[in-house]
Order: structure tokens, then sequence, then C-alpha cells
């Protein structure tokens, strides 16, 4: 079974031999794919809707996987039970959505070994409540697919050593990396960030104009990032 590169940039950070659970795991996919690999020996697979439910209810029994991964309709980690799991997957949502998960279970949170997350958007202000709660980035990866770039990152229990809002924003283990997709992944928070500058430059209020110096020394931080590539 082969996963696309989104999927197995995810599965890359899985430890081998671990319980992980899937968090909105649509069609169960990567479920399928760590228990069949032997990367796990069962996952626990949940989705919120009925609709996706219904779906990797169907694809595990076509595999004949009923007995390695258990299915559970629910909403973020509800379904699931302290000290249950080892590893949370949480991917395909918004940064702040996966926050709002996170900081809603504490007991489910405490044993958790490795988060392994892809936010869709806003993934500096994950990093930054990961890092103010008690978790570092152990690890980070970027991933094309389909024309689009993707991050991956990897969270441990643990003090985060990067201090630095834009570095927390952009990426410390990225940047570290130097990863073959970072100056892309950059220049496309250089063009978000001209956008916001364009539109600022339309308003003439005192704190438009300090947002926009805000903005334009940020945009400086990132070029000098990026020329040291």
């Amino acid at each position: 079974m082969e996963l696309p590169k989104r999927l197995a940039a995810l599965a890359a950070f899985i430890p081998y031999g671990s319980i992980a659970a899937d968090i909105g795991t649509d069609h169960a996919y990567l479920p399928i794919f760590l228990v069949k690999q032997g990367i796990c020996r069962f996952v626990i697979a949940t989705d919120l809707r009925e609709g996706p439910f219904q779906s990797a209810k169907h694809k595990i029994k076509e595999h004949t996987l009923e007995d390695r991964i258990i299915l559970r309709l629910g909403d973020g980690l509800q379904p699931l039970k302290p000290g249950e799991v080892e590893v949370l997957v949480l991917a395909g949502m918004g940064g702040n959505t996966i926050r709002g998960i996170l900081a809603g279970a504490p007991p489910t949170l405490a044993g958790i070994k490795r988060l392994v997350m892809q936010p869709m958007t806003d993934a500096g202000d994950l990093r930054n409540w990961l890092a103010a709660n008690g978790w570092k980035i152990a690890d980070e990866e970027l991933v094309e697919e389909e024309g689009r770039i993707y991050v991956v990152i990897a969270a441990e229990p643990g003090c985060e050593v990067t201090c630095d809002p834009l570095y927390l924003e952009l990426g410390p283990r990225l940047l570290e990396k130097k990863s073959p997709l970072l100056e892309r992944y950059l220049t496309s928070f250089m063009v978000k960030y001209e956008r916001v500058l364009a539109g600022l430059a339309l308003a003439h209020s005192t704190a438009a104009r300090e947002k926009a110096l805000e903005i334009e020394a940020k945009v400086a931080r990132i070029r000098e990032v990026s020329a040291c590539l």
C-alpha cells in the first residue's frame, strides 16, 4: 500500500512498535498503512463525522484489520482514554484547531510520548502553544504534494530551546535542516505578509502604520534567513 507523500511523511515520524491514535482519520489510510507495515501494533482511528467514519469502517474491513484498528466516532480526543496510546496523529486541520484539541484534553495528553501533526494553517501558533506548554519540537519536515507544500511537525514532552517568535513561526527544525523546499516555503511567508502590507497601505490610522512597520521588519528578517540558505 503506497501512501500519498503527505501521509507518508506522517508515517515516517511514528516510532516502530508504538500504539497510535489517528484523530480525524477520514478513510483510515494511515492506520491501515501503519499496521500493515508493522510500524504500530494497533491503532485507534477516530472521526467526528458519520460519513468519514463509515468510509474508514469499510476500508478497515476491506483489509481485514478489524482486530488491529479500533474505530471510534467522536470529537477530538474525547474517544480516547488516558494511557491508551503513546502517539497522537492530528493532520489535515488548522493549527489552531489542533491546538484547541490538545488544550482541551490534559488527562489524555499527559501520557503521550509523541505528537505528529500536519497543520494546514497557523503552524506558528501551534508551535508557540507547544513551546509554552511543555513540548519540544523534536523534528519537522516539508513535503510537496500536488503543487502544495505541507509541514509535518513531531513534538515530544520537554523544553523547547527556541525562544525567537519568528523562528517558531517559520519552524526551528526546518531552518536547522535546510530542507530543499525551505526557500519556497519562506517565500510563501513573504508573499503573505506583502499582501497584508498592501492592505495596510490603504489605511491611515496610527495602528495601521505601526502594524506595517512591524510586518516590514519581519519580512526583512525572513529575507535574511532565506539569504543564508
